[in-house]
């Protein structure tokens, strides 16, 4: 074994193409944009990772960073002390979960039901109309959610008028109805954008491995379960273990235009206390430690997911 990988890795070594000035110059605009893609991420992403500092001093704007107090985890006790910060913990993480489970799944079947129209024009419609709301702004999707959610709106009088309630319901003031409206929202704004990535997938298969699964007798179900599922099953882990990192993403302009006092306790998230706590109230110490929080749990949930992945031979992100 050992000295057929020895053979393996040498013919690897003498097929790699060895690099000369003239393959540089020959790619000198694709390593040109490369260049600069790499430049902005160092000065956009890498460098402003130096206000990490503030989350570990009482710090003051007037005095920077290079002069105020440090206090070293002072802030991230006071965090996890706060009983509001851990409600919020809660209602991200839930919010993050369903989001995930919702959108995620209902884009895989959607990508699938697509692909099984068969009238071309057909399917190009109903692409282009599904992932037409993927562009509409979080306000323009709030005042829809509005409107059909009031007292006033199509979904009361469609469950009045079939006697399902007796009177309308003010979504807006039970608790318990935000997240499923977050869930809702979200899957109607990103199924179809999310669907694209899995048609394309789908359109790689190997269009003789379902002339085959005909020939053996097997109809659309047993398509999709034995050709259709395994043939997207690499994108499907991959995108998984790209979107378990976002978890604690779970949003903040939908959460912070539909919340009010009434769901409060409910629809507050990380990043609307970040905005509350870091901006508003002038604490930047304690929104960096709650930002620095929750891109530490990302690359966690992150790690974990790609090495359960990786216990389980599945694809892997590195």
């Amino acid at each position: 074994m050992s000295l057929t990988r020895t053979k393996s890795k040498q013919k690897v070594k003498q097929t790699r193409t060895p690099i000369t000035w003239k393959e540089i110059k020959r790619q000198k605009v694709l390593l040109f944009w490369a260049g600069v893609m790499m430049i902005y991420g160092v000065i956009f992403y890498y460098l402003p990772l130096a206000g990490w500092a503030m989350a570990f001093q009482n710090y003051k704007p007037q005095l920077g960073i290079l002069h105020s107090e440090f206090v070293g985890l002072q802030k991230f006790r006071m965090l996890f002390s706060d009983v509001t910060f851990l409600r919020v913990i809660r209602n991200t993480l839930a919010m993050g979960v369903i989001n995930l489970v919702a959108t995620f799944v209902t884009a895989i079947v959607f990508a699938i039901l697509l692909n099984e129209i068969k009238s071309r024009g057909g399917k190009k419609t109903v692409q282009t109309i599904s992932y037409l709301p993927h562009f509409l702004s979080w306000i323009i999707v709030t005042g829809i959610l509005h409107d059909m959610l009031s007292g006033t709106g199509i979904v009361n009088e469609v469950l009045v008028n079939l006697h399902v309630i007796s009177q309308p319901i003010n979504f807006f003031a039970h608790p318990g109805y935000f997240w499923p409206i977050v869930a809702f929202a979200n899957v109607w704004k990103e199924t179809g954008w999310n669907a694209i990535i899995y048609l394309a997938a789908i359109t790689s298969i190997d269009p003789s491995l379902y002339e085959a699964a005909a020939i053996d007798g097997a109809g659309r179900w047993n398509k999709i379960k034995y050709v259709t599922l395994p043939g997207i099953k690499p994108t499907i882990v991959i995108l998984l273990l790209m979107n378990v990192g976002n978890v604690l993403n779970a949003g903040f302009e939908i959460q912070y235009l539909l919340g009010n006092g009434l769901v409060q306790k409910f629809s507050q998230t990380i990043d609307i206390y970040v905005l509350k706590w870091g901006i508003s109230q002038g604490d930047y110490a304690i929104g960096t430690a709650a930002g620095i929080f929750k891109s530490l749990v990302s690359i966690i949930l992150i790690v974990l997911a790609n090495q359960i992945a990786k216990h389980n031979g599945e694809e892997q992100l590195f």
